[in-house]
């Protein structure tokens, strides 16, 4: 299995040129991705937790990172789409996003994805070519690896060898790679515990206000020996930018019907 199939130019999301990609931007922002916009005040946040997760992942020459958080809607995925657009602007740096919330994918609707293959057909084998999965961002330096609906049982397919080998061929991308996972909610099924055992870490991701400490103390004992790089507090309502970050995200709901919709 090798990364080097894996076609740069596959399904561009953004133009090259400064006008046009303003307008892919606003397209984005839409969906709640800022990340690719360093002028966009609402990047910033993760401006600055792509300085801390590079300068930890460096230091622990960590190359795979899962985010989850204990339960549903608490903003995983919103964090994970704009982490990996942060990241993207980092020169010399080529990040790789992966949806293995396979149950409830969200990753290809927040960068306007479409398709009928996704990582989660690679990983029960309906194709052998990673490069029908792939999608590079033209301008940018991210792939995404999207996720599209499938019947297979996903605690099979994460646990399966076929899983371990993609896993194995993130390890052998160039020094210059980092890899994201978007994981399922470490209560939603065991499919997020069956991946940290498997990954090199992961961000834990918070909502202030509704995750509670004995979740939080749980979601690290499930998730254990994986070290956690640290833990992300979303929606914070005392940030300096609440108005603006998250204030899509207030309703709360119940998470027991979250695969049930």
């Amino acid at each position: 299995m090798n990364y080097d199939s894996i076609p740069r130019d596959a399904a561009a999301l953004l133009p090259g040129d400064t006008a046009d990609q303003r307008t892919g931007f606003e397209g984005l922002r839409r969906n709640g991705v800022y990340g690719f916009d360093s002028k966009d005040i609402r990047s910033r946040p993760f401006t600055l937790l792509r300085a801390q997760v590079l300068r930890i992942a460096r230091a622990k020459k960590w190359r795979v990172i899962g985010i989850t958080s204990p339960t549903p809607r608490v903003g995983k995925s919103f964090v994970a789409s704009n982490l990996a657009a942060a990241l993207a602007r980092t020169p010399d740096l080529h990040t790789y996003l992966f949806d293995f919330d396979l149950r409830r994918s969200t990753i290809a609707r927040n960068f306007n994805l479409t398709g009928n293959v996704g990582i989660s057909h690679f990983l029960d084998g309906s194709t052998s070519d990673l490069g029908e999965v792939a999608r590079t961002i033209g301008t940018e330096q991210l792939t995404i690896f999207p996720s599209f609906p499938n019947d297979a049982a996903s605690d099979e397919l994460v646990a399966s060898a076929r899983m371990d080998s993609l896993i194995a061929a993130m390890r052998q991308l160039p020094e210059n790679s980092l890899c994201l996972c978007d994981l399922p909610p470490v209560f939603a099924n065991d499919d997020a515990v069956i991946i940290s055992q498997k990954i090199d870490a992961y961000l834990l991701i918070v909502e202030d206000g509704v995750t509670t400490r004995k979740q939080v103390r749980d979601s690290f004992r499930l998730l254990s020996p994986a070290p956690c790089i640290g833990t992300v507090l979303n929606r914070y309502d005392a940030s300096l930018i609440s108005d603006d970050y998250g204030y899509s995200y207030r309703e709360q709901k119940q998470y027991s019907g979250y695969y049930n919709e």
